[in-house]
């Protein structure tokens, strides 16, 4: 028998996800047309003050405006008829360096909405959709998604919560950044260890295009190098470091690349692995951060494993103790969890 109260509290709910869903392409439009940021930079405004200032016709801003004022992203004052980006706000649509902004999670949301045809197909025949083969800029979206979190963590605390790692790369020390993507976490620690030399490796062409144009307007060219190389393949030989951000799970063969990650380490070396924060049983994980991860997992990760050799699958919620399983397997014997934020988990691995 259904239980009316049950029934209107989870009609309520998929009215906010409906909502919510609804949101995507409209804070999109307001990050694409800069509506955000000129909110931010010259405060609260009319609806005709902000279409002069913004270059945009006035009735389609005034029901953007309203769906925003509805949805708590922009306050509204009935008296002034003015609308204003509050400045917890703009932390998440505004300003691109805070370390909650959210504007590239919007950009992936749409990304797996148009992975939904090839994801789907592949649930029927079990095979996997190749990183470059998915929807659209992906790999655009990944790298947005994860700049604030490197930006701000990556040098001020993930780093120093290595042994001994921050002093060798002020000496001078060779880094390699397997699965660098568009660069961004290879030219942050280029940026901060100028005597340090960094390799990106990455199996996407296209990836590394963008890394090195990073590098190039980042000033980092000097002391950076890109190469297109599998993570199980890649040539440089005794790094002082060796770092993985957020995509271990994503790998074919996660055990074949500690491996031979191992086998590049200097024998006093480190390997640190940044993987989505995830508890290690379905019941830990039943939470907003899950929900999340546990969609891009679907539409991202698991596809993108399935795709390559062996095809592990281990997916975005793999959880420490089976990423433990596999950095042990290829011969670390110390690992430890060594700094988390309510995103990430980062392992230290050493020989």
């Amino acid at each position: 028998m259904v239980d009316e109260g049950k029934l209107n509290e989870f009609i309520g709910q998929m009215l906010g996800d409906l909502g919510g869903a609804s949101s995507i392409a409209m804070v999109r439009i307001g990050d694409g047309l800069g509506l955000y940021k000129t909110l931010h930079a010259k405060g609260p405004m009319t609806c005709a003050e902000l279409a002069k200032d913004a270059s945009v016709n006035e009735r389609y801003l005034r029901e953007w405006l309203s769906h925003q004022a509805a949805s708590h992203y922009l306050s509204y004052d009935p008296a002034t008829k003015k609308f204003a980006l509050p400045p917890e706000q703009a932390m998440v649509f505004a300003i691109e360096d805070s370390p909650v902004y959210m504007m590239g999670g919007f950009d992936l949301m749409v990304a797996l909405v148009e992975n939904q045809t090839k994801v789907q197909a592949a649930f029927k025949s079990g095979g996997g959709v190749a990183w470059g083969d998915q929807a659209g800029c992906m790999f655009c979206a990944v790298a947005r998604f994860f700049r604030p979190g490197y930006q701000n963590n990556l040098i001020q605390s993930w780093l120093p919560a290595l042994d001994g790692v921050v002093a060798k790369l002020e000496r001078g020390a060779t880094v390699a950044d397997i699965g660098c993507g568009h660069g961004w976490s290879t030219v942050l620690m280029a940026k901060a260890f100028p005597k340090s030399h960094f390799v990106g490796y990455d199996f996407h062409p296209d990836s590394i295009a963008d890394a090195q144009a990073h590098a190039r307007s980042h000033g980092v060219a000097a002391n950076t190098r890109f190469e297109v190389a599998k993570a199980k393949e890649y040539s440089g030989k005794d790094f002082d470091l060796v770092t993985c951000f957020d995509c271990l799970h994503d790998m074919g063969d996660p055990a074949g690349a500690a491996a031979h990650i191992r086998g590049s380490l200097k024998p006093d070396g480190t390997w640190m692995i940044v993987e989505p924060m995830a508890q290690d049983r379905l019941e830990g994980n039943i939470n907003p951060v899950g929900r999340l991860f546990y969609a891009g997992s679907t539409m991202i990760c698991v596809p993108t494993s399935l795709s390559q050799e062996v095809g592990a699958g281990l997916g975005a919620q793999a959880g420490e103790a089976k990423l433990k399983e596999v950095i042990g397997g290829a011969g670390f014997r110390k690992i430890r969890r060594a700094a988390e934020t309510p995103f990430n988990m980062i392992l230290e691995a050493r020989p």
